[in-house]
């Protein structure tokens, strides 16, 4: 079995480590760096402008990192639906989604997720596993439309403030001068409302924040979304509203609408009560079907009068376009489907 560490996913401080634990000039270690995130490269054989003997050093520890997508498939519409592998019979995807001029690749954070919300495909596979901070990257740098991209959106399979620490310093290399460079309002990374984790995303990154709402009465949310039993709706919100968020950062919320359950004029009432005074906006979404599950997703008519009953109410109210329905577009689909073939 191959043991060597990886060196995609390391930051500049990590990689003068290293170089300097082979005995290599200090300059190596920004030529190292370099060639990681500025230049397409599989093997540290590619570092052309280090000395052979320093790569050769390299090579009896360390490895790239890098590797491209196992499958993709495409839809009618544009999407496609990349899948990577992470360990044995384990896999996770991620969604390129062109839109004119735009282009935006959801990344997954996990392997599998252990939060079990009703409606989610990834949460029936249980936790399997964190995604490094390479790994994670790894879906953006490996993508065949990379140049392509105007938006990363920390939304596909698991729960990114499960695994805080491997996505913020994820969002460290993409937003970095040294690394990708991105601008941080060009990444939102979605959550179902982990408290502390949250708190620790808005002081130490400035990209932009998503939570999954879903319902504004907490007996429907828990039912829903297990996690309201343990950070219950108003104390999310509550966070959110303690926080300044600037003239630039964005702050929306995710409400996938199901028919007869979330989706009445008693619910944007109280929307609108509960998001009173917040500058934000919702993103409604049509639910995809996904096996073994009593929901069902609301009809286009439902949809378009919740829509503009919210915006009535002064509350910036979206409908996310539905993509890729015919490549298992809901999140966890694809990779449950490889998981299980023989």
């Amino acid at each position: 079995m191959d043991t060597k560490d990886k060196l995609f996913g390391k930051t500049p401080e990590e990689v003068a480590i290293i170089c300097h634990s082979l005995d290599m000039p200090k300059y190596a270690a920004g030529q190292v760096t370099d060639w990681l995130y500025k230049k397409n490269i599989l093997s540290i054989d590619g570092m052309t402008n280090l000395a052979a003997k320093y790569r050769e050093a390299l090579k009896e520890k360390y490895e790239i990192g890098l590797y491209p997508p196992s499958k993709v498939e495409e839809s009618v519409d544009g999407t496609k639906k990349y899948l990577y592998q992470s360990g044995i019979k384990k896999f996770v995807e991620s969604a390129y989604i062109p839109d004119g001029e735009r282009a935006t690749l959801c990344v997954s954070s996990q392997v599998g997720c252990k939060m079990g919300c009703l409606f989610c495909m990834t949460g029936k596979q249980g936790f399997q596993g964190n995604l490094t901070a390479g790994e994670i990257v790894n879906q953006i740098h490996s993508l065949p439309e990379r140049d392509k991209l105007t938006s990363i959106v920390y939304m596909g399979m698991g729960e990114p403030f499960d695994n805080l620490e491997n996505v913020l310093r994820s969002i460290e290399i993409l937003t970095s001068a040294w690394g990708y460079g991105w601008s941080p309002r060009r990444i939102t990374v979605s959550t179902i409302g982990i408290i502390p984790a949250m708190q620790a995303f808005l002081e130490r990154s400035e990209a932009n924040l998503a939570v999954s709402l879903h319902s504004p009465f907490e007996d429907e949310r828990r039912m829903l979304m297990p996690v309201e039993q343990v950070y219950p709706l108003p104390e999310v919100l509550k966070t959110i509203k303690s926080w300044d968020f600037g003239r630039q950062r964005r702050i929306s919320f995710e409400y996938i609408l199901f028919k007869n359950l979330n989706d009445t004029p008693r619910h944007v009432k109280e929307l609108a009560r509960l998001l009173n005074g917040l500058k934000c906006r919702i993103n409604l979404i049509r639910f995809h079907p996904i096996p073994d599950t009593p929901l069902e997703g609301s009809d286009d008519q439902a949809v378009q009068a919740f829509k503009d009953a919210l915006n009535k109410k002064d509350i910036l109210t979206t409908v996310r376009a539905s993509r890729g329905e015919d490549i298992w577009a809901a999140c966890g689909l694809l990779s449950t489907r490889e998981m299980t073939r023989k």
